[in-house]
């Protein structure tokens, strides 16, 4: 692991002018770029002592060899370079916004002779003018087939439309009307082209003004008494009505403008974007990332519209772009996209309003999609079996760990103290394996002594359930229940919550039961994700993008969450007790009767008197003093640190 004083420029050397910099490993590979209106004062911040700097970015400057910079010109300048070199280079602890999944667009293919309507997915083309995206392709061939009898501009693929032109007969769509046949030289190219051009308008949104002029066409038909023009433009006007009606105004105003909101989580980070044009939603796009580079949301929102809108073409960026915050360089931003579109761009955070209550819903949209995707990621038995594979191999075990146990320790200021076994059997949870611990040797706040206890407790049980054994080996199945004998089954690998330290704990307790070769033991702590192994001066570095190091990140989580919902339980409990200790007449049977009833202190102090007298051996009179007791009790609420799992008094 490189460190980073080797490589660090002498602070003179550094201008102090705006630039981009590039941050390469010992394989000269560009693992980081990076911007700043004042180099010198931002690399500096990189140097700092590494237990100062954001565990991400300790991890990136550890694994960078050299660092070099380009001085530019202004701030703006600086932005492009930077989208340029993350395009280039594709520096992995870089923010990659990739889409959830692949959209459909509708595309006009401008830059043909005879310009042609279609559905399109993936990268998009110069001299195409694209509308969308769209959640699913039938809901553009919908709008397709509404807007030809007004726009019958060609939707056919090349090969048709040169058989057409050999034969000197159109196709179907061509006959019914919905395609003006420039194949058979029913329009000019120059008008045809004039036929894209309102298709492309319409879509756009400018639709009003296509509405009247149907309208003014077919009054002034009917008054001519041309009554079969005036229902082909009756029926023309009610299919553009259809198409608009499909696409709900949802900001009054009729405003263009791309509505952005995040679901984050410590590992990924979920991005949702809804494309308004003309007050209407035209469209609805998705992107997951991982999160690799230090930042709280302001610089995912930046980051996220600069890869955006970077490689958008004038036409592409709207008028107003709404972000839940904004980013630290909005100004910059607001003249880079305003250059690019050619007319004014605000960025900014919706306060009130239909644009407030839009990006709310676009926010439950990023949450669900966050869901999903880690749903999906999973569930998935490929990706689970890759993630195990590189779990074997980075640990150096003999065999896939088909079962992985993790162990938690939480606890209130010392006391309470409690702990979580989790189990993983192939890769998903096996819930009904888990265990919970009460610590009863250690006193105060010995996380290291504490998991040596519940070590010590587990595996003891295994060699006692080991001990019923047959010829073939341990009986993994209690001859008189027939269930399995849960804790007689070897976990492939143990991980402990925690350091070189709680590894030492729980290495020490397998060899005091004879089990330290038999069982790995590894533990993942939590500031820099670092996986360390026993006696091993260096941790393991997994690569950020690594499904083994997701699936050990998402065992060690399950386990803080199992552990503090045990400590919960626990400490309301022991609040239901000390808030009774005064009632008269309310002994130790009773409370545990009482406290088996509501389960909770919340769910005792918001029942009423006769509820509280329906607990067996609660009568009118103590169900009177039990409800004063808790209403006089001062309510405390626990802050918990879901990134540490402690739990602190507010």
């Amino acid at each position: 692991m490189p460190d980073p004083l080797t490589y660090r420029p002498k602070t003179g050397e550094i201008p102090t002018q705006p630039g981009v910099y590039r941050f390469r490993d010992t394989n000269r590979r560009v693992i980081y770029v990076g911007k700043a209106k004042n180099l010198r004062a931002r690399l500096s911040n990189y140097f700092q002592p590494i237990h100062s700097l954001h565990p991400r970015t300790a991890t990136m400057v550890t694994t960078a060899a050299s660092v070099e910079w380009t001085v530019v010109g202004t701030e703006v300048e600086a932005l492009q370079l930077e989208y340029s070199w993350i395009k280039e280079f594709d520096p992995r602890f870089n923010v990659k916004y990739r889409d959830d999944k692949s959209y459909p667009w509708l595309a006009v293919t401008l830059d043909e002779e005879f310009p042609r309507v279609q559905v399109m997915r993936g990268a998009k083309k110069k001299g195409t003018r694209y509308f969308g995206p769209y959640s699913h392709a039938w809901a553009i061939r919908e709008t397709v087939d509404l807007l030809l009898r007004v726009f019958p501009m060609r939707s056919c693929s090349q090969g048709v439309f040169k058989r057409a032109e050999q034969t000197g007969r159109p196709c179907l769509l061509g006959y019914i009307d919905k395609c003006s046949a420039p194949c058979v030289g029913r329009v000019s190219a120059e008008e045809h082209r004039q036929i894209a051009r309102d298709f492309c308008d319409f879509m756009a949104g400018n639709t009003t003004g296509f509405v009247k002029r149907l309208e003014r066409e077919m009054y002034a038909a009917s008054e001519a008494m041309d009554f079969e023009k005036a229902a082909r433009r009756r029926d023309d006007v009610g299919a553009l009505r259809t198409a608009l009606e499909k696409q709900a105004v949802v900001l009054g105003d009729g405003t263009d403008a791309d509505v952005i909101a995040l679901a984050e989580d410590p590992l990924e980070v979920a991005v949702q974007v809804f494309h308004v044009r003309g007050g209407r939603i035209r469209g609805q796009r998705g992107w997951v990332a991982d999160r690799v580079e230090e930042g709280e949301t302001p610089e995912l929102v930046e980051h996220f519209l600069v890869q955006l809108y970077g490689g958008e073409e004038g036409d592409g960026v709207p008028r107003e772009i709404l972000v839940p915050a904004l980013p630290p360089e909005a100004g910059v931003l607001e003249e880079l996209l305003s250059e690019r579109r050619g007319s004014r761009v605000q960025i900014r955070v919706p306060q009130r309003g239909d644009k407030k209550t839009l990006q709310e819903t676009v926010a439950r949209n990023a949450a669900q999609s966050l869901a999903l995707h880690k749903t999906k990621r999973a569930s998935d038995l490929t990706t689970r079996n890759r993630a195990l594979a590189e779990i074997q191999e980075a640990l150096g075990l003999a065999e896939v760990p088909l079962r992985i146990e993790c162990y938690d320790i939480s606890n209130l200021q010392g006391t309470e103290v409690v702990a979580s076994m989790v189990v993983f059997e192939d890769g998903l949870a096996r819930k009904s394996d888990y265990r919970r611990f009460v610590i009863k040797t250690v006193e105060g706040q010995n996380d290291v002594a504490s998991m040596h206890e519940v070590i010590t407790r587990r595996f003891r049980r295994l060699l006692d359930e080991r001990g019923t054994a047959v010829e073939d080996g341990p009986l993994l199945v209690d001859p008189e229940t027939g269930r399995p004998r849960r804790f007689a089954y070897t976990p492939g690998l143990v991980v402990v919550d925690g350091g070189p330290p709680q590894v030492a704990a729980a290495v020490d307790a397998l060899t005091g039961l004879g089990l330290a070769d038999e069982i790995p033991v590894v533990g993942l702590a939590k500031r820099l994700e670092e996986v360390w192994l026993p006696e091993d001066d260096d941790p393991v570095i997994f690569a950020r993008s690594s499904e083994g190091l997701y699936l050990l990140q998402r065992i060690r989580d399950e386990a803080h969450r199992f552990a503090i919902t045990h400590h919960r339980n626990r400490r309301s409990k022991s609040m239901v007790e000390s808030v009774l200790d005064d009632v008269p007449g309310l002994g130790e049977v009773r409370r545990k009767v009482l406290m088996k009833h509501f389960g909770s202190l919340k769910k005792l102090r918001a029942a009423t008197v006769d509820e509280i007298a329906v607990v067996p051996g609660i009568g009118p009179r103590t169900a009177e003093a039990i409800a004063a007791a808790v209403a006089a009790a001062k309510p405390t609420a626990p802050t918990i640190n879901m990134t540490t799992g402690e739990i602190t008094e507010s």
